[in-house]
């Protein structure tokens, strides 16, 4: 098989991960794939923020699931109250931000989300787990709080992803769902 396709066939997101951080080069394979992902008038509105510092890694899932707790959503407000680490413990974290620009906000969150499907199939390919995380939403709510992240101005936090070696494999991902394409010839 095509070892694209059967890297995109074998990702799962990964939940359970070593402690030792990922080495350089792979993190700036990694990367480097992520800022080659396609974009919308070429504008590439997108900045990676690399974190892998501990202390702040556990502070921001500590922010995050505390607001989760009092979610309205019952599945939310669970994972809140779970106790969890809301990044699995994986020893680096990317947030990726978006341009705020009126021009680029068009396309913005779809770019930097086509960045972000680079990130996982790259860090796949090298064999170190990933899992994006959308309920950091909780944490970029709190000003302040993204203040720490110190993003470049005129950005704005979108989403995050764990990056970590596996501590386990992952076994066969669910079936696809059927009748989702339809064609018109």
């Amino acid at each position: 098989m095509n070892e694209v396709i059967n890297t995109i066939k074998t990702r799962r997101s990964v939940r359970i991960y070593r402690e030792e951080q990922i080495k350089e080069e792979e993190l700036q394979l990694i990367l480097e794939a992520g800022l080659w992902a396609p974009s919308g008038h070429n504008a590439q509105p997108w900045h990676i923020t690399v974190i892998q510092d501990r202390k702040l890694i556990e502070h921001m899932s500590h922010v995050a699931t505390q607001d989760m707790a009092q979610s309205t959503l019952q599945w939310v407000a669970r994972m809140g109250r779970s106790g969890r680490n809301l990044f699995y413990n994986a020893p680096t974290v990317l947030i990726v931000s978006g341009k705020k620009e009126e021009d680029t906000m068009l396309s913005s969150v779809v770019d930097c989300s086509a960045a972000i499907q680079n990130i996982l199939l790259a860090a796949e390919s090298l064999d170190i787990g990933s899992c994006w995380i959308g309920l950091i939403r909780f944490f970029f709510a709190h000003e302040m709080e993204v203040e720490k992240l110190q993003l470049p101005a005129g950005y704005k936090p979108l989403y995050a992803v764990c990056l970590g070696y596996k501590a386990r494999t992952n076994g066969r991902g669910p079936e696809r769902k059927n009748g989702t394409v339809s064609y018109i010839r």
